[in-house]
């Protein structure tokens, strides 16, 4: 989509390798100016993809001074997910140092009164602790700092009103064959925006997106990769035990081979930032000749002789709209991670992103509630301060 004229400022915390960002400038109205991330090797990929370092630690009273002083319209943040995620600890608000980082968050919007707020976490959020802690967020958000959180009203009592999974939407309806459940939060400026905020009351998150990016696996696969993306037979083996075991216990966990015989539309399971252990729910057979037995110095035993692999990180760069998609320029794709990446660590980042096409149609949503609130881009924010 072509800008024509009208350009959003957007800071973007918590940033990963910038997934919300990119989402947001795909629309031609958006244009990032701040950024924040702390971990080494996303900063590395974020400065390959956008040529800017995001290296700032939001949490830092100096960073804060500097976004007060930086005129920007929407704060974008992908906070830390594994206090709420079923794969991590599950401490919610107790985990001091990741837990903490919306509180952070929050402290910034109160500070700097941004137009408009977007949130991404996991879809566990909204069942965490009973719903309290998502039923905390959305109070702080709409009673505290005064923003009109789309999904939520207000009783007589002036008590909020919601349900839980108006807020969760999920990638395999925006264009990727990923089963991937996301929580997502967008808020408005009561102060800027005044009464016009009424004729947004009952709007509703994007449902999904008509366009179709890959219709399943089979159009993700990428042909005659590299051996070492074959499992060991050991490994395999072990794998098989686990499932077992499980399967008895009455479970539904263990290895998944996404695209086996009989499945004509194969979706993946949800990418994880484990990277590791993560690419196990999203095994592919593929047999190739001469693979199978095959010795590699990094394997303990030979390549399993059933032609299962994991998937590579530029399928998982589909499957999350970052290959062949967001970063194409005259039919080239500029997408591409710094060699000194480990690919673990590709793996990682690729799995703690967002899915960008969702993120895409989240911003035009935004676009589209700025257009019905009339909302005149040159009257100042620092009215409200």
């Amino acid at each position: 989509m072509q800008s024509m004229g009208i350009t959003y400022k957007t800071v973007d915390l918590c940033a990963g390798i910038g997934g919300i960002r990119r989402g947001f400038e795909r629309t031609g109205f958006f244009s990032n100016v701040l950024s924040s991330e702390i971990d080494k090797y996303a900063c590395k990929t974020y400065e390959c993809l956008f040529g800017e370092n995001p290296n700032n630690d939001l949490t830092n009273e100096s960073f804060k001074k500097i976004i007060e002083q930086t005129t920007y319209d929407v704060l974008m943040a992908g906070f830390p997910c594994q206090p709420f995620s079923r794969a991590g600890l599950n401490e919610g608000f107790d985990d001091r140092e990741k837990g903490s980082i919306f509180f952070h968050i929050v402290e910034i919007i109160k500070r700097t009164q941004p137009l408009a707020v977007f949130l991404e976490n996991v879809d566990h959020l909204v069942t965490h602790e009973k719903g309290n802690t998502f039923r905390k967020i959305l109070i702080t958000l709409e009673i505290s700092l005064d923003y009109k959180v789309i999904g939520v009203r207000k009783d007589d009592e002036k008590d909020i009103i919601y349900i839980s999974n108006d807020f969760i939407r999920n990638s395999k309806y925006f264009g990727v064959p990923q089963n991937r459940p996301r929580t997502y939060i967008i808020a408005f400026n009561r102060k800027l925006f005044g009464d016009n905020i009424n004729k947004i009351e009952n709007a509703e998150l994007p449902k999904d997106r008509p366009e179709v990016l890959y219709k399943n696996i089979h159009h993700v696969l990428e042909k005659n990769v590299d051996p070492h993306y074959y499992l060991g037979s050991g490994y395999l083996e072990t794998l098989k035990r686990h499932r077992e075991r499980e399967v008895k216990k009455g479970n539904n966990f263990g290895f998944k081979i996404i695209n086996e015989s009989g499945n004509e539309n194969p979706i993946a399971n949800t990418l994880l930032a484990s990277g590791g252990s993560g690419r196990e729910r999203n095994l592919i057979y593929d047999p190739q000749n001469g693979i199978a037995g095959e010795v590699l110095k990094n394997k303990k035993t030979p390549l399993n002789k059933e032609g299962i692999r994991v998937m590579t990180p530029t399928e998982w760069g589909k499957l999350q709209g970052f290959v062949g998609y967001a970063f194409l320029e005259n039919n080239k794709d500029k997408f591409d991670f710094p060699k000194d990446v480990p690919e673990l660590h590709r793996y990682r980042q690729l799995g703690n992103s967002v899915t960008i096409p969702v993120i895409e149609t989240m911003a035009l949503f935004i676009l589209d509630c700025f257009k019905l609130m009339d909302y005149k881009p040159l009257e100042s924010k620092q009215q409200v301060k």
